[in-house]
């Protein structure tokens, strides 16, 4: 069972429809949950009341705030599904993660996502979080509304994107091009990888080019959800999107 928690997306998650169960804390007084109540009862949603501690263990951690929904989340799409969406797809503009491990950081790259106008999010199966309540929640409802493929094998969907005439742009932290430098108009794949390590040896393999943005400080390198921002936000610059 998929859930979202907290005030904000528990609301952006009934405003969409997609709650199946609301679970609210028992006997906490909020004129907020009292709100997400007469939403759900409008919208004909269940709504139970819950002990603080059991929403807690629902919530595996995540500051819930007295709101835990139940969601009907679309399954992630498949490498096939990959495949034939790219052949209908008009100038995409897709990001694909390579082994993020921290579910906030996952969140935050979706937000940034939706916020830039992304089509679509590649993920990897395994060696990455997946979608916890800690992701969802920091994506602030993204996770619900972006287009999301799970493949098991990131360098064949690599290669896939690659047939479809993708540009495939890799962030590095040394070695590649400032993104204000390179061409990022028409089909694009932004490709970031884990908090640690980065792109792993066979992704670097599937890249048409690679960028790396400018550290005028003593860090090194930027969080790969900051890195992610900057980036999507410079391709969304470059082709003009407005909305």
């Amino acid at each position: 069972m998929n859930r979202v928690c907290g005030l904000h997306s528990v609301r952006l998650a009934l405003e969409r429809g997609q709650v199946r169960r609301l679970l609210l804390a028992r006997r906490r007084k909020d004129k907020r949950l009292t709100g997400l109540r007469d939403m759900a009862a409008a919208k004909g949603v269940a709504v139970l009341e819950r002990e603080a501690g059991e929403l807690d263990r629902l919530a595996a951690g995540v500051r819930h705030q007295g709101a835990v929904a139940e969601i009907e989340g679309a399954a992630p799409l498949s490498e096939n599904q990959l495949e034939t969406w790219l052949y209908e797809a008009r100038e995409p503009l897709v990001l694909v993660l390579d082994g993020v491990q921290d579910p906030r950081n996952l969140g935050a790259c979706l937000r940034a996502a939706d916020g830039a106008g992304v089509d679509a999010v590649v993920l990897p199966r395994r060696r990455a979080t997946g979608l916890t309540p800690a992701a969802r929640k920091t994506a602030s409802g993204a996770a619900e509304a972006m287009r999301l493929f799970t493949v098991t094998n990131l360098a064949r969907s690599l290669g896939t994107l690659g047939e479809a005439g993708v540009l495939r742009v890799g962030a590095v932290a040394a070695g590649g091009v400032p993104p204000w430098d390179l061409d990022l108009q028409g089909p694009l794949a932004l490709v970031l990888g884990a908090e640690a390590g980065g792109l792993r040896r066979l992704t670097r393999e599937h890249l048409d080019a690679r960028v790396t943005l400018p550290m005028g400080g003593v860090v090194e390198s930027l969080n790969v959800a900051v890195a992610c921002g900057v980036v999507l936000y410079e391709a969304r610059r470059q082709r003009g999107r407005e909305t």
